[in-house]
């Protein structure tokens, strides 16, 4: 997405009063525009045949006929360039979890401040991915967790040193492109060392290589 480009966003929700709030909000945000809204999941799907794609889906949790989790997933599977930022009234680790293991990038409450708001977008629009504090709370809490259950185990995949470079530099704020860059390689080739590592390690998204990462003792807290 170039700079100068309005990035497209669609709204999820099955709260007509809180969209409308919404699109307001964003749409005077400079360089962001909401064109179009959903009640839930299936409608999204329905209405993603007919209409134009956004860049971003801003998807609720709770909705009827078919919720966050699900949604998200299914836009991971289908359209995996859209970025889905979660919009909750829920905090709990669990929630957070799910949503990110379901492929979205980014989660914020829907009392947080607009100033909040308006950082994940530019977030997602220019890395890809907004780890608020509290996800990145979320990640430690669940990562410190698993770690006391089972000892690392660092010899559970056999890694080669490029994938484990890239595994090193998928832990931090890079984007899969300046990654590409520190490594010297071709975009295309960085995404084949992303499968590559999704497929041995039995992960789905970057939020999954960050957990193996830290659970095998590759990267240190």
């Amino acid at each position: 997405m170039s700079s100068e480009e309005t990035i497209k966003i669609v709204l999820v929700d099955d709260h007509k009063l809180f969209r409308k709030g919404m699109m307001e909000l964003i749409n005077r945000i400079p360089g962001y525009a909401v064109i179009w809204e959903a009640n839930h999941g299936k409608d999204l799907i329905e209405q993603l045949a007919l209409k134009e794609k956004p860049h971003i889906v801003l998807l609720d949790i709770t909705m009827p006929v078919m919720d966050g989790y699900q949604t998200a997933d299914w836009l991971r599977q289908h359209h995996p360039e859209v970025k889905v930022l979660a919009l909750s009234m829920y905090d709990n680790e669990p929630a957070i979890l799910k949503m990110l293991q379901s492929g979205a990038k980014g989660y914020i409450l829907k009392d947080a401040d607009p100033a909040e708001l308006k950082a994940a977008l530019q977030d997602l629009t220019t890395k890809g991915f907004f780890y608020s504090e509290l996800v990145t709370n979320t990640l430690y809490k669940t990562i410190s967790k698993s770690k006391e259950k089972a000892p690392a185990d660092t010899h559970a995949v056999s890694l080669n040193e490029r994938e484990l470079e890239f595994l090193h530099l998928a832990c931090t704020e890079l984007t899969y492109k300046e990654i590409a860059d520190k490594m010297c390689l071709a975009p295309r080739t960085i995404d084949g060392y992303r499968e590559t590592l999704f497929e041995k390690l039995q992960v789905k998204n970057r939020v999954g290589l960050v957990l193996y990462a830290v659970k095998s003792g590759v990267v240190k807290l």
